[in-house]
């Protein structure tokens, strides 16, 4: 391994998730992005929380995942 890196958790709001599909797609998209960690939507409350390895390269590409699949990332 060597390097270190310090997970950071961050939770998104996507108010358009409703159902168990969009948790199915999110996670399966988001997951694949290098540097992610673990991603857990929560239907009820709307959110995906991520655990990456706290670089913008990697946020961002996590945003995009989630966009690419249809759904809006509240900023």
């Amino acid at each position: 391994h060597g390097m270190e890196h310090f997970m950071t958790s961050r939770t998104l709001d996507v108010p358009d998730i409703s159902c168990d599909h969009c948790k199915t797609y999110i996670e399966g998209a988001v997951v694949e992005e290098d540097g992610v960690d673990t991603v857990e939507v929560t239907i009820d409350a709307r959110t995906v929380a991520i655990n990456y390895d706290g670089s913008d390269g990697t946020f961002d590409s996590v945003v995009a995942a989630i966009e690419e699949q249809g759904y809006e990332v509240a900023k």
